[in-house]
């Protein structure tokens, strides 16, 4: 059974739908990411330095100095220090996961 997960936010009509197989380029998808992670940066039932490390983790997406692997790699490692925090509510920790997940796929 292929993997399956949806993520919806109401703010802003956002909605992410895969099934394993990319159907986006890479682009598209880190932007999805971009806009999850700015969603994510503003939710006010989070802590501020989860807040604050979701807009960092966007900051480094965003270095087009580097190549795409490295900004995707430096994202990742910033968010997985995220969701180990304790203070992190579970909604919050989840999204986490889905964006990492996310951000594994772009090659």
């Amino acid at each position: 059974m292929p993997f399956i997960s949806t993520y919806t936010g109401t703010e802003r009509g956002f909605h992410w739908n895969w099934f394993g197989v990319s159907v986006v380029d890479s682009g598209t998808r880190t932007k999805q990411v971009m806009d999850v992670l700015d969603q994510l940066s503003e939710d006010t039932s989070v802590p501020r330095n989860i807040r604050r490390g979701a807009a960092d983790a966007k900051g480094r997406l965003q270095k087009q100095s580097d190549a795409l692997d490295v900004r995707c790699a430096s994202a990742i490692f910033i968010l997985d220090e995220l969701a180990n925090d304790p203070n992190i509510p579970i909604h919050g920790r989840t999204l986490i996961w889905n964006i990492i997940s996310q951000l594994e796929t772009i090659k």
